[in-house]
């Protein structure tokens, strides 16, 4: 297989050993076709990102580290891809590392074999465990700098933050709900991919806040740990419907939203107001097909600039850090939804 990049840095675009890459370059056997397969996307994304970074200024390669399901590591791809392609003067190349569910160690395994290869700069959405907090705690040391995504680590030694208002975000979605509901009251399902998340926590903080204040008469059940994947989402979801009688709504904070559909299909229970986040494929066609009413969204490509902004501004001579600013807060309804990218 023809390629201009050195062995160790297709193995780390691939995530898998010089040895394998090896393998796979001359055609020796004892392979997975699978993993054959990770090798040569891994040399097609590097040839992308050269040929977009030819003729321009300095090249700074960073990392995209993200715990998230693929339809969200999907939006996220394609905003700083897009975000790459324009951004100057500087030049970034992005490699990728996403995940659907991580462990703690795993993920400071790969955060510490990030730091040790070496990078400009890290993009991290990452639980809020003392685990992550010591991983960039050491990247920091190392020069490193570190910008958290949609969700915070703000006990650490990240630079900045570039995400929405997530507390915001959730007293949204409870004036949301809470107007359409009305004096008639019922039972919001709430449902969260993970509590070790602090993004998701903070929405839903901002969510209980303005309905115990507002919407006495609404209650609320929660489920949490489904990690935004549609059978263990759907699975909770099922059983909260079966417990609880009263659940006329949903607030999709962590994503599974056709699974919840779902569930709500086969207990044979409408749904009188459904919002969800990001503006991904699923939330596009369950909105456009009018099974969702409201997604909250943010620019994303918006997230992406700031990020490269904060981690070109630590590169440069002065060292000083530009703050990233909150992303804004859209409500999208099945008639204000921007053309997909």
């Amino acid at each position: 297989m023809a390629h201009l990049f050195l062995v160790k840095d297709i193995a780390f675009q691939a995530g898998v050993s010089t040895a394998t890459v090896d393998r796979v370059l001359n055609g020796r056997p004892g392979v997975r076709r699978q993993t054959e397969m990770r090798v040569r996307a891994a040399i097609a994304e590097l040839e992308k990102q050269q040929a977009g970074a030819m003729g321009s200024g300095r090249m700074l390669a960073i990392d995209i580290v993200m715990e998230t399901p693929q339809r969200f590591s999907d939006a996220v791809r394609a905003a700083f891809e897009a975000e790459m392609a324009t951004f100057l003067p500087g030049v970034f190349r992005c490699r990728f590392h996403f995940t659907e569910v991580m462990k703690p160690a795993e993920l400071v395994q790969l955060l510490d074999r990030i730091r040790l290869r070496g990078t400009h700069g890290i993009v991290l959405k990452a639980p809020d465990v003392a685990e992550a907090a010591a991983a960039v705690a050491r990247a920091d040391a190392a020069g490193i700098p570190v910008v958290t995504l949609v969700t915070d680590l703000p006990n650490s030694a990240r630079i900045a933050y570039a995400g929405a208002d997530n507390r915001a975000a959730g007293e949204t979605a409870a004036y949301l709900i809470g107007e359409f509901l009305g004096g008639g009251g019922g039972k919001v399902l709430v449902t969260l991919s993970s509590g070790r998340f602090r993004g998701e926590e903070e929405r839903e903080i901002g969510f209980r806040r303005v309905i115990r204040a507002r919407y006495p008469d609404i209650g609320i059940t929660e489920i949490s740990e489904g990690h935004g994947t549609d059978a263990a989402t759907g699975t909770l979801a099922a059983a909260a419907l079966a417990a609880e009688p009263a659940i006329n709504a949903v607030y999709s904070i962590g994503g599974g939203n056709r699974a919840v559909l779902a569930a709500f299909d086969a207990a044979k229970r409408p749904v009188r107001v459904f919002v969800a986040h990001d503006l991904d494929a699923d939330n596009r066609a369950l909105l456009a097909a009018r099974r969702i009413g409201f997604v909250l969204h943010h620019d994303l490509r918006g997230d992406a600039r700031s990020a490269f902004r904060a981690i070109m501004s630590r590169a440069q001579a002065s060292g000083r850090v530009v703050a990233a600013s909150l992303s804004s807060v859209e409500i999208i309804t099945p008639y204000n939804m921007p053309a997909g990218d």
